[in-house]
């Protein structure tokens, strides 16, 4: 079966609301200056906004329903999207179905987070029930350990070293650098990357994410509505996403882009070699190179062999999480799935600034989330175009 493509919606008004490394505030005072963002930069009011997904671990009891409440907003098109990294993605898939559909006309899709001072343990400890029952109470309280799982793995298999994956942080926070919202400002180089203290071997201090708060948000309409709001906007030119792939594997080696990755091209009109930068979903640095992988820039287990090769700065050779992802910008629940997707759209539209990448005309943006012991359950990805 053929899917439908998305010809008369766009995607627009990339929005992030400033990451704070810890926030008394709730998850819904960081959607809602999303949500104030998105209105402010296209010049809607909140009327005008008569469709809405939402993605956040820390909204309970809350879900999208009960924050239309607190946000004052009366959608006729709603989605609640706990799905973790892959959250942006699907949340722009569903969103553009839905205006095709004449559902809604403006959908705003929001992600994000608050990070109160042991709120990270308590989302850990009630993650899922596999969390809960078979991995936290054994003293494996969170994604360090079985990333590090998948990380040494990944390493035997493919022969990946500590600079192999330290060469993608190292770019990413040059990228960082140049993006204002990014919580880390220092750089840094390959001797202090490998230097950094161990923390669930083979995985060091900048290997993993720093969990903080923040949001994420953008819009999707139709083109003739961005047009007539004078709004830069970027096409969707094909999506996938796929769940619980690939459970026979006894440890996760491939995600779900593999299954649907062709489908996603052939969308396109365009293959991974036409690709002016990609933005992956990039809680550990292995999850990175599985994806270059997955979504076919390189064949299973050359992932090392294409980042020894490549340059991965907004300048570089490969454009890859040109505002520094999640490693360099922070991590704000369910936001990092949004992170890249929105940097995907500043791209496109010509707002990334100091780290715009020259000439770029297509971009993909792919997520991956919840994370159960030893595999990540969603995957999702996304080419966007001028």
């Amino acid at each position: 079966m053929t899917r439908r493509g998305y010809e008369g919606v766009v995607v627009a008004v990339p929005v992030t609301v400033p990451y704070a490394r810890y926030s008394i505030r709730s998850a819904h005072w960081w959607l809602a200056r999303s949500l104030s963002a998105l209105l402010k930069e296209s010049g809607l009011k909140k009327a005008d906004i008569d469709g809405f997904t939402i993605s956040s671990f820390t909204l309970q009891p809350d879900t999208a329903i009960g924050l239309t409440q607190h946000l004052g907003i009366a959608p006729r098109w709603l989605d609640h999207i706990p799905l973790g990294g892959a959250s942006g993605v699907v949340a722009l898939r569903r969103a553009a179905r839905a205006v095709q559909a004449g559902d809604a006309s403006v959908v705003a899709c929001l992600g994000g987070d608050t990070n109160h001072v042991d709120s990270f343990r308590l989302t850990l400890a009630n993650f899922s029930q596999f969390a809960r029952d078979a991995v936290y109470p054994y003293g494996a309280g969170g994604p360090n350990a079985s990333f590090a799982f998948l990380t040494e793995h990944y390493m035997r298999a493919s022969g990946a070293t500590r600079e192999d994956f330290g060469k993608l942080c190292v770019a990413q926070r040059a990228n960082a650098l140049k993006f204002p919202h990014a919580l880390f400002k220092k750089p840094l180089s390959m001797q202090e990357y490998l230097a950094a203290r161990p923390i669930a071997e083979p995985l060091h201090l900048f290997d993993c994410v720093m969990p903080c708060a923040g949001a994420e948000g953008f819009l999707v309409l139709s083109e003739e509505k961005a047009k007539a709001l004078k709004i830069p906007y970027a096409r969707i030119l094909g999506t996938i996403e796929r769940h619980n792939a690939f459970s026979e594997d006894p440890i996760q080696l491939r995600g779900g882009w593999v299954l649907d990755r062709d489908e996603l091209y052939a969308q396109a009109g365009a293959g991974p070699a036409e690709m002016d930068f990609a933005q992956v979903y990039d809680d550990y640095p292995v999850i990175s190179m599985m994806q270059l992988e997955d979504l076919g820039f390189c064949a299973k287990n050359e992932g090392p062999a294409f980042v020894r090769k490549h340059g991965f700065t907004h300048d570089g050779s490969f454009p890859l999480n040109t505002s520094g992802g999640q490693l360099s910008v922070g991590q704000a629940g369910a936001a990092g799935g949004f992170l890249g997707l929105v940097e995907a759209i500043r791209q496109l539209t010509g707002a990334a600034g100091g780290r715009q990448v020259k000439d770029a005309q297509l971009g993909l943006a792919s997520g991956f989330g919840m994370i159960n012991f030893d595999r990540g359950l969603c995957s999702a990805a996304a080419i966007l175009s001028t």
